[in-house]
């Protein structure tokens, strides 16, 4: 057995599932029965948002361990769908290590890109949902979705100019859509600031985070649930700084 390549493959796997967003349990649970459907029976994992350790000891008594350093993810559901399938593949037809680790190297290359027209109308439809259900009109759900195409060219090309800096990214997309709500309605176009900029913010709100925070919290994963929930507070914090920023340039001119 190529207990270094069977490491490998479940650090992998691990650094897959973690990058599309997938919780803590399931990445730590996943790169186990791996390891276990392989015949190794003593593994052991521990994994936090930005990193994943796992160490084993062969039959011969020889530990071998491996530390992977994780950058910034968001999350892919389809991506975790994929990580998902090919781990019960290989857990139950345990396929040989150089056909496993092909058939995972071959996820990503597998995964959908839309364009940018597509991923802008998904920007601009979502708030102008979002404010139609809070009760907005017509016109401010169009404002609405015009607010959420222009957070989307932010965050677009904001992901290419500063890809580690979120906070930074957040701010700014909160302060141009705090300041374009009052400039729609002043110019006639939507009658409700605040509908409208609560749906355009709702674009920016870290929704997944904290439920996956919340879910740590109640696995008992500590640690995870920390670094998570600092994170989506900092989001917050991102948008509340964003929003005053841009409703007082508003408010100036």
């Amino acid at each position: 057995m190529e207990y270094d390549v069977l490491l490998e493959l479940a650090a992998d796997m691990g650094c897959r599932l973690m990058t599309s967003g997938a919780e803590i349990y399931r990445v730590e649970e996943s790169m186990q029965r791996i390891l276990n459907a392989y015949g190794l029976s003593s593994a052991e994992v521990f994994a936090i948002p930005n990193c994943i350790i796992v160490s084993v000891t062969t039959p011969e008594g020889r530990s071998i361990t491996r530390m992977r350093r994780i950058a910034a993810h968001g999350t892919d559901i389809e991506l975790l769908e994929r990580c998902n399938s090919l781990c019960r593949r290989l857990c139950t037809e345990v396929l040989p290590l150089p056909e496993a680790r092909a058939l995972l190297a071959e996820i990503p290359r597998e995964e959908r890109h839309f364009s940018l027209p597509v991923l802008l109308l998904g920007y601009g439809l979502a708030p102008m949902f979002f404010t139609a259900m809070f009760g907005g009109t017509l016109f401010d759900a169009v404002s609405a979705f015009l607010i959420g195409v222009v957070i989307g060219l932010l965050q677009f090309y904001g992901t290419r100019l500063l890809p580690a800096n979120s906070f930074v990214r957040t701010a700014f997309c909160s302060a141009v859509a705090s300041f374009l709500s009052p400039l729609f309605v002043h110019l006639g176009f939507g009658a409700h600031i605040d509908l409208i900029s609560i749906g355009a913010l709702m674009l920016l709100v870290p929704g997944v985070a904290i439920t996956n925070a919340m879910r740590e919290i109640m696995a008992g994963d500590t640690i995870s649930a920390i670094s998570q929930m600092s994170d989506a507070l900092l989001c917050a914090v991102a948008i509340a700084l964003g929003a005053a920023v841009g409703f007082s340039v508003g408010r100036m001119l």
